[in-house]
């Protein structure tokens, strides 16, 4: 008797954000890298300043700051280059303190890239490997893995100065991976480049670090750099950390005036908040542009008389073409003779098709729509005298009664001639125009001279711009593009 077949069981669905890597958000996950209350000094300079940072395993962590934040130096603790004050660094959770750079398994890929200039791309590879073990196959298998790792195979016997900067950056980086370090650090790699071959460049270690599962802890002070590559952010200002949360975060929820205005552009109007009422409120009316009931029932189309060469009802006869006859008279004579004194007669043109009615509209309730209603709760912002307060149903009621400012990115902001039917809506002229080719980003000066940042995507090729230098135009944003932050 033959066996029947099993049947499958159904997979079970994924629940949630299943699968999305965020160690961070995960109680029982262990941080591979720890620094615990970490403080740095020079003399009287503090560095680093009582600093406690967790960083987990195959993490892409960026370090972002201004030069003399302390991002540098973070990472040369972190190497063994620099001893520390007080605190402790933990990796892997043993005490790093007193390891000397050699015996650690962490591995630093430098700015310069510091690549051997009289070895090959292969033996600057290997260098490491061979102050490590004797085993020649050992060595010339990862070599070999590296280079197909950074798709440098066919570049494998040529010096550093024969190849490009984006090729010595990739030996650079398959140097650093070859001893398979726990961590890598690093330090401003993609400097040297330029822009175009430093974003394809990006995404080749984001893969590479995807493939091998390494730790990447990288310094730099280019904002999209950092939020292309990395899963979290770190922001630094005078050797604190400011806010330490992935890019979307970072972005669209800052925790303070400094990260917002230090990542990307942002506009920053301050003003004075009032606490708004919980239940919605209708939002105010906009003035029609047009006649409803003309928009609801088409005009009829005007009759077109067609000509014809037949008497009119009451009688008369149809003019005369005087063109027709200076034609006929003057060069059609010798060809087709005299004409008839009276037209001939034209045949009944053919009846148009009749236009079906359009539809009856519905019939009205009697009451007119009422308006959108804003959300309740949230702050009114009372920016400029005279002026309705801005809106903004995200900020914290506890800010109410004090001096606030509110942070909004000019992709959230709309600009156009007429007003806009949003939440929030200022009149302004443009001060200056920067065309960035996929988009235009437009600089309006509002009441009490404060400068807001407005950005149009570039859709279609025109030859003018609707709005210029000089124009009034209205600025408008929803309720929750901005965030309140205390002043």
């Amino acid at each position: 008797m033959a066996e029947t077949a099993a049947k499958p069981k159904p997979k079970a669905k994924p629940m949630p954000h299943e699968g999305v890597f965020e160690p961070w958000n995960d109680p029982n996950a262990k941080p591979l890298i720890e620094f615990r209350n970490v403080t740095k000094r020079y003399g009287d300079f503090t560095a680093i300043d009582d600093l406690t940072l967790n960083i987990y395993e195959k993490e892409f962590f960026a370090l972002l700051g201004p030069s003399g934040c302390g991002k540098t130096t973070m990472m040369r603790m972190l190497a063994g280059f620099e001893s520390i004050t007080q605190g402790r660094i933990l990796l892997a959770g043993r005490d790093i303190g007193d390891v000397p750079p050699n015996k650690r398994s962490v591995n630093m890929m430098f700015q310069s890239y510091a690549l051997f200039p009289h070895l090959s791309v292969w033996e600057n590879i290997a260098f490491g490997l061979r102050r490590e073990t004797k085993d020649a196959a050992r060595i010339t298998e990862r070599v070999e893995e590296m280079l197909r790792l950074t798709r440098l195979e066919k570049f494998a016997r040529r010096k550093p100065h024969q190849i490009s900067g984006g090729q010595r950056q990739r030996v650079a980086l398959a140097r650093s991976l070859a001893k398979a370090p726990k961590l890598l650090l690093l330090d401003e790699p993609l400097g040297a480049l330029d822009k175009k071959l430093r974003e394809e460049t990006q995404f080749e270690l984001m893969d590479i670090q995807e493939k091998t599962g390494t730790t990447f802890v990288i310094v730099t002070h280019d904002q999209e750099e950092a939020m292309t590559v990395a899963s979290r952010v770190a922001v630094m200002d005078e050797g604190r950390l400011v806010q330490v949360a992935t890019p979307p975060v970072i972005y669209e929820a800052p925790n303070s005036i400094y990260v917002a205005d230090f990542i990307g552009d942002v506009s920053l109007i301050q003003g004075k908040a009032s606490a708004r009422p919980e239940t919605p409120v209708p939002a105010p009316p906009v003035s029609p542009t047009e006649d409803p009931a003309a928009k609801a029932a088409p005009a009829a189309m005007p009759e077109v008389p067609v000509a014809s060469a037949a008497p009119l009802p009451d009688g008369r006869a149809p003019a005369p073409n005087v063109m027709g006859e200076w034609l006929h008279d003057k060069v059609l004579f010798p060809i087709l003779g005299r004409r008839p004194p009276t037209p001939k007669a034209l045949s009944a043109p053919d009846k148009a098709p009749a236009v079906p009615e359009p539809a009856p509209a519905p019939p009205e309730s009697g009451t007119p729509e009422s308006p959108p209603e804003l959300p309740g709760g949230g702050l009114a912002i009372h920016w400029a005298d005279g002026l309705d307060p801005l809106v903004a149903v995200n900020g914290d009621p506890a800010l109410a009664g004090r001096t606030v400012t509110l942070a909004i990115r000019p992709e959230k902001v709309t600009i156009s001639r007429d007003k806009p039917a949003t939440d929030n809506a200022i009149e302004g002229t443009v001060i200056d125009i920067a065309y960035l080719g996929n988009i235009s980003t437009y600089h309006v000066e509002i009441a009490g001279g404060v400068m807001v940042k407005a950005q149009m995507t570039n859709t279609r090729r025109i030859a003018k711009r609707d709005i210029t230098w000089d124009d009034a135009v209205w600025i408008g944003f929803s309720a929750t593009a901005g965030v309140v932050l205390d002043a």
